[in-house]
């Protein structure tokens, strides 16, 4: 009985180290994201652009295709592919900004969750979708109002569809997660903004010299224990730093 694991942004990143982590513990991966990269051999890999979301079903609708219900333990979507978006006042922000990253952030998800729900409701296996989400959906950051905005959605999507699927025989489990600070590109592109664009960035610089970010690797390991041990209960929305 296989247990599969479908994640987008799987290719770099925490991605990478949640692809990485549950591949070592015997899941099958599939990854959706921008690029392929040949050299991770080991996960299934779906070109898709998140933030086209008319693109999105046809793809979730193809893994589907080359998955068997009746030999399924456990599957789990896992939506962690986001975007800081531009990092700005909002008066800065051109209508296309708004646009891709709450297409990435939410509408994408959104999709993703709904499909999935719909194409294993007839699954008899433990089924769970995971959202990483961020601790800027309850803290707000001057000029991430795009981000902040997208991850808040993210939570209170998490909150209905807990409230949906409880009552169900055989429903779907979600939760969301907050990952910490996390050393990936995004951190990167925090540190590089200007001053004037972003009034706490040298918080983040603050965190990069003191040694004070995770490794994906070190989140990956965090959420699969939360994930085995139970924690992980559906409708929990927690920090991976205060578990």
């Amino acid at each position: 009985m296989e247990k599969i694991l479908i994640i987008t942004g799987g290719s770099k990143g925490l991605g990478l180290g949640l692809a990485k982590e549950y591949h070592e513990n015997g899941y099958r991966i599939c990854s959706i994201s921008r690029s392929k990269n040949e050299k991770l051999y080991f996960m299934e890999q779906y070109q898709c652009d998140l933030s086209k979301t008319e693109t999105i079903e046809n793809v979730i609708k193809e893994i589907f295709s080359h998955l068997d219900k009746n030999n399924t333990q456990q599957i789990t979507l896992i939506n962690n592919a986001g975007d800081l978006g531009t990092v700005n006042t909002i008066e800065n922000l051109r209508p296309s900004e708004i646009n891709y990253t709450i297409q990435v952030n939410l509408t994408a998800p959104l999709v993703l969750s709904s499909q999935f729900v719909k194409l294993t409701k007839e699954w008899n296996c433990k089924k769970q979708i995971f959202n990483i989400s961020s601790g800027a959906a309850v803290n707000p950051y001057e000029s991430w109002v795009m981000y902040c905005a997208s991850k808040a959605g993210l939570d209170m999507m998490t909150k209905v569809v807990s409230k949906e699927q409880k009552e169900l025989p055989n429903g779907v489990g979600i939760v969301s997660i907050y990952p910490g600070v996390v050393d990936t590109n995004m951190q990167e592109k925090v540190r590089s903004t200007p001053k004037e664009h972003f009034k706490a960035v040298q918080r983040f610089i603050d965190f990069h010299e003191q040694g004070d970010l995770s490794s994906p690797e070190q989140v990956a390991k965090k959420i699969y224990h939360l994930d085995i041990s139970g924690e992980l209960k559906n409708g929990r929305i927690l920090d991976v730093r205060n578990v």
